[in-house]
């Protein structure tokens, strides 16, 4: 393996964090009970081992033990919140608000939904071009909610443009109104600071693996304050997870995703400062070797606006898959890993108002806590070269 190979794919997935695995490790091969046996001790091991996870989960986002639910990952999680309160017998109504932004994870539910009878309603975002590009205005998503709005749904933190949106005004009114919130917190949780009472939220997705945990698990908070939100369970079987999600609890991916998040928190500041220290360079340094580079999404300055870590930017005249291929050494992607076998636009960027031929030239980029001077340093150079050679191909 070549010793220059770099990964900045870091919004797909991450590296487990080798304090994770040793962290998980003796649930494997010492602690292996399953948490439902109640009659031994190994059962009862496993369940303090959970229930000392779940409460370490919650004490990070300022939720109680009992709104925290696993799962499989952020994708179950999002279908729980979404189809497990459009699907209740007893709901308010069947009009959805969501940005037309949003991970498929939740755009196709919701697409399923609206074949079934649903009304949905995009709320409209910053174009292109200005500072807060990807955010919603609150006074114009405010305007779309109806007496029978059942649910509004939007990302905190979105995975390709890292814009961060500003959601408890809104989260406030819709309580005042009785709409239930939604928000999918994937690439914000372990990121950024994140508090479910001061967001205001009723639901909240998460996962593991894009915090250095380990893959196939996630979380979804579900709020139990009065009144309680209720949602229909979308697998059946043994009860577990306060009856929202049945199945045998994978012990050591839960006490893997606590870990996870143990660290990230304790890291948070720090991390933030220095990746976007980082991601800065790397833009500029971009811009400064190579003619036509533009930045996507929200401005890197002030902080706030976008995910520390995250950079999008296109380069004219050039196809993002051609520059992805050229560049061996250097793991990025051209939109989100879960849409990667679509060959359609990134559905993100055009939602801008991004022309069509600058989004096919754009390219991800995502730095993480193991992101290194020296691989920034490479990567600039691995993707200046390679844009200068593509350009030439076409005697640009």
């Amino acid at each position: 393996m070549s010793d220059r190979r770099i990964y900045l794919d870091n919004h797909a997935t991450t590296r487990v964090d080798p304090r994770v695995v040793e962290a998980m490790l003796p649930f494997f091969t010492e602690h292996y009970g399953n948490a439902g046996s109640t009659s031994h001790w190994m059962g009862w091991d496993a369940q303090a081992a959970v229930d000392e996870a779940r409460t370490s989960i919650a004490r990070i986002l300022n939720a109680s033990p009992k709104e925290i639910v696993f799962t499989s990952g952020a994708t179950e999680s999002n279908n729980l919140a979404i189809r497990g309160v459009a699907e209740r017998v007893r709901r308010r109504g069947n009009h959805l608000v969501l940005l037309a932004t949003e991970h498929k994870s939740v755009l196709d539910p919701i697409a399923k939904l609206a074949r079934r009878g649903f009304e949905v309603t995009f709320a409209p975002l910053v174009p292109a071009g200005q500072a807060d590009a990807g955010r919603f205005r609150t006074e114009q998503f405010v305007e779309l909610l109806r007496d029978d709005t059942l649910l509004v749904t939007v990302m905190l933190a979105n995975n390709e443009i890292g814009v961060v949106q500003s959601l408890s005004e809104l989260a406030q009114l819709c309580r005042q109104r009785g709409i239930l919130v939604h928000t999918d917190a994937t690439q914000a949780v372990g990121k950024l600071p994140v508090d479910v009472r001061q967001l205001g939220v009723d639901l909240l997705s998460f996962n593991g693996h894009k915090i250095h945990g380990p893959k196939g698990i996630g979380g979804l908070y579900v709020r139990r304050s009065t009144p309680p939100v209720r949602i229909e369970p979308q697998i059946d079987g043994g009860g577990q997870e306060f009856g929202f999600r049945s199945g045998t609890c994978p012990v050591p991916l839960v006490v893997g995703l606590a870990r996870a998040l143990e660290l990230s928190q304790k890291e948070l500041e720090t991390e933030a400062i220095r990746q976007a220290g980082l991601r800065n360079r790397l833009f500029a340094d971009l811009c400064d070797r190579i003619p036509d580079c533009a930045l996507n999404g929200p401005a890197l300055e002030p902080p706030g606006l976008r995910l520390p870590g995250n950079l999008n930017c296109s380069f004219g005249g050039v196809d993002g898959e051609a520059l992805m291929m050229s560049m061996r050494d250097l793991a990025v992607s051209s939109g989100s890993a879960c849409t990667s076998t679509n060959p359609e636009p990134s559905h993100v960027l055009r939602a801008l108002g991004v022309p069509d031929d600058r989004v096919r030239a754009s390219l991800r980029f995502g730095l993480s806590r193991f992101t290194t001077e020296a691989e920034i340093d490479q990567a600039i150079e691995i993707v200046a070269d390679s844009v200068r050679r593509l350009r030439s191909l076409i005697g640009r």
